[in-house]
Formats: structure tokens, C-alpha cells, sequence
């Protein structure tokens, strides 16, 4: 006889699947219209120079490297839902005071909150929906889904803050944005359970060492997870360059409204990323496809770097910018969460999805000022060509990779190797 657990489980992973989709659709509305808007703002209104749009990157990244593991270890030792909750009100608030200052200090600031924000959440958002289903055979399409809907969540708020900001103005349309992803908090408190959580029982000191140690321990004898880490890090060495990309457009000749034109040039990203990530969900479960998927990614990027370096005018540009920011951007980091989440135990998952996140901060830390001091020094074309380089060495090193090998190491890590 089958059991009422098992009767309603399926439909229990379907609300909690769909529950999950729905915010990562709608922070993605928020988040993506408040980079649109902001982007421009730093650009118009505060009128920072490329050095220091790539310093406000490293700051970002600075800070959540200071903050991502205890965030982390927090999510796996008290609980997965409420650290989400206060991710939202530090976003919120950074996004809010960045529409009212202009001065380049101020703006520090709100970006050392806006980086809090994403230490809070990172890692303990893909810990709470892998165990709130409970279903580790529907997890990697599951988080492949998430991806899609993340990016169809980034369009709709370009073209929601694109018009906004058009509208009322850049400084009306952040602060909505902020405003957003603050009361966004609010479903995150109502509707996420955590029925399949349960806080530690140790001494909470002891009992967070005690997490840290065994993610150490994991990330340290898997051969998988090092590969994803070291990969991850030199990538975002270059990601951070992703700030130039609004100046080097309208360098090159970017319409009167840049706004406009680069809210459209992202709904075509994002689009082409939806496309990718459809490929990837429908394949994703084969021996060997995730690392093949994102050395793949990574080249596809290294030939839209190339391309915006030596870009001649705005459309062959827009090229460039579909590539790495359709492509490579997105399906790395999806390709990333799933192959880590794969290797990880539920004990220690948020903490190693924080280090994850950590080696994309340590990288964006340390490509940040090196970036932003060879755009100061020798143009941003010089800059898009390093960092084209940092890419082609992470997608090299994951395709030269001996990957899929048996992940005995968690066993040694105190889990059970995942199904």
C-alpha cells in the first residue's frame, strides 16, 4: 500500500519547485532592473570613470568574501529560510540609497550592503529548495529550471526599469527597484517551509567549526569540486569587466537613448541565454556534459571578450556583449551550482555552495583592480583582452580535466555519495 508521504510527495515537490521558480523570477525582476538603471545612472548622473565602475565591482566582491562563509555556515547551522529573508532587506536597502547619492563614497557603501545582501542568500537558497524536495533525482533539472526562470525574470525587469527609468527618471527607477526586493523578502518569510531542516543541536559555536571543518574537508579531497572552485575563480577574475560594457557600448557609438537600446540589447541577451540553458536542461544529466557544457561556455565567451575589444562601431559590439553575457555568464554559473550541489551533502551544502560563491568574490577581487588599472592605463580594449584571457585559462583547465571520476571523498567527508 502506498503511504500518504509517498502519495503526496510529488505534489509537494511540484509547490515547492514552483515556489521556488516564482521567487527566483521575480528577485530576478528586481535585481537585473535595478543593474540596468544603475549601470547608467553611475554613468550619467554620478558620472564615475572606468576605474572606478571596475572598483565598485571589487568592492562588491570584497565584501562578500569577508562575509560569504559565515553566511554560509549560518544557513547550515540555524537555517535555510531566514537568512534569505535578511539577504533581502540588506539588497533592498543598498538598491534604495544608491537612487538618492551620487558621491563616489556613498556609493561604496551602498555596495558593500547590496554585498551583503548576496552573501546572505548565496548558498542557502539552493540548500533550502534541494531539501525542502528532497528528490535528488529531480534536483539538477530542478536548478536548470531556476536558471531559465532567473533569466526570463532579468528581461522582464529590463524592460520593466528600462521603461521606468526612461519614464520617471534612473534615480526613481533604482530606488523601485530597492523597494522591490525588500517587500520580496516578505514571500520569502510567508511561503518558504523548511520541513526538511532541522537547526543543530550542538553548542552553536562548536557546531559551526564543526561544518566549516567537514566542507574543508570536502571541498578539499574532491577532486570535482577543487576543479569547479579554481575554475570559478579565475573566471570571475574577468567577469567583473561586465561593468564596462555600458561605456564601451556608448564609446562606440550606442544610439542617443542608450537606455533604451541597451534594455533591448538584453532582452535579446537573455533570450539567447533561455535558449542555451533549455539545451543544457534536456542534457544535463549525462556522464561528463556539465564539464563539457562549461569549458564550451567558457570559449563561446573568449570570442565575445575578443569581439568588444576590437569592436568598430555599437552593433558589432552588442555581438560581443550577446556572447558573453547570453552564454557564458549564464550557463557557467548554472553549470557551476549543479555540479557542486551534485558533489555536496545535505549537512554541509550551504557552507560549500558558500565557497562557490567565495571563489567567484576572490576572483572578481583580485581581476577587479588589475582590470581597473590596465583600463585606466591602457583603454578598455586592453582590459576586454585580459580578460578574455583569464576565461580561455578557466575553460582550458576544465576541459583538460581527468572530471567525473567516483566522489569517494564525501564518504570520507562523513556524507554518502549522492544518487
Amino acid at each position: 500500500m502506498i503511504s500518504d508521504a509517498t502519495r503526496n510527495r510529488p505534489v509537494l515537490g511540484r509547490d515547492v519547485a514552483g515556489t521556488f521558480s516564482r521567487w527566483t523570477f521575480l528577485r530576478a525582476v528586481c535585481h537585473r532592473g535595478y543593474v540596468l538603471v544603475s549601470g547608467f545612472y553611475f554613468v550619467v548622473e554620478a558620472h564615475l570613470s572606468a576605474s572606478q565602475l571596475l572598483l565598485l565591482g571589487t568592492v562588491v566582491a570584497g565584501t562578500m568574501v569577508l562575509s560569504d562563509i559565515p553566511t554560509g555556515v549560518w544557513s547550515d547551522t540555524l537555517s535555510r529560510k531566514w537568512p534569505i529573508v535578511i539577504g533581502h532587506v540588506f539588497l533592498g536597502a543598498g538598491m534604495v540609497m544608491t537612487g538618492v547619492v551620487t558621491a563616489f563614497p556613498l556609493i561604496v557603501v551602498t555596495q558593500v550592503l547590496w554585498g551583503l545582501g548576496w552573501a546572505f542568500s548565496t548558498g542557502a537558497d539552493v540548500a533550502w529548495v534541494t531539501d525542502e524536495l528532497d528528490r535528488p533525482d529531480r534536483i539538477a533539472r530542478v536548478l536548470a529550471v531556476r536558471a531559465r526562470w532567473d533569466l526570463a525574470g532579468q528581461a522582464t525587469g529590463m524592460v520593466a526599469f528600462g521603461v521606468l527609468g526612461w519614464a520617471a527618471g534612473l534615480a526613481t527607477a533604482t530606488v523601485v527597484s530597492g523597494t522591490a526586493m525588500a517587500l520580496l523578502g516578505l514571500f520569502v518569510a510567508a511561503r518558504f517551509t523548511e520541513n526538511n531542516f532541522t537547526p543543530t543541536r550542538e553548542r552553536r559555536w562548536n557546531a559551526s567549526l564543526s561544518i566549516v571543518r567537514r566542507g574543508l574537508i570536502l571541498a578539499r579531497r574532491d577532486h570535482e569540486i577543487r576543479l569547479v572552485l579554481a575554475a570559478t575563480m579565475i573566471f570571475n577574475g574577468a567577469s567583473v569587466i561586465s561593468w564596462l560594457f555600458p561605456r564601451q557600448l556608448v564609446n562606440l557609438g550606442f544610439p542617443n537613448d542608450p537606455l533604451l537600446w541597451y534594455t533591448a540589447l538584453g532582452i535579446v541577451s537573455y533570450a539567447l541565454g533561455v535558449g542555451a540553458l533549455h539545451i543544457v536542461e534536456a542534457r544535463i544529466e549525462g556522464i561528463g556534459v556539465t564539464r563539457r557544457v562549461y569549458a564550451l561556455a567558457c570559449f563561446v565567451g573568449v570570442l565575445g571578450l575578443t569581439i568588444l575589444a576590437f569592436a568598430p562601431d555599437a552593433l558589432t559590439g552588442s555581438v560581443g556583449v550577446l556572447l558573453v553575457s547570453g552564454i557564458a555568464f549564464n550557463v557557467t554559473r548554472a553549470s557551476s551550482v549543479i555540479w557542486v550541489n551534485r558533489r555536496t551533502t545535505s549537512d554541509v551544502r550551504a557552507t560549500v555552495h558558500s565557497f562557490l560563491s567565495q571563489a567567484e568574490t576572490v576572483g572578481k577581487s583580485l581581476g577587479g583592480f588589475p582590470l581597473a588599472f590596465l583600463a585606466q592605463a591602457a583603454g578598455s580594449s586592453a582590459a576586454f583582452v585580459a580578460a578574455g584571457a583569464l576565461v580561455a585559462i578557466a575553460g582550458a583547465m576544465v576541459a583538460r580535466s581527468r572530471a567525473d571520476r567516483p566522489n569517494t571523498a564525501m564518504i570520507g567527508a562523513g556524507g554518502s555519495a549522492p544518487r
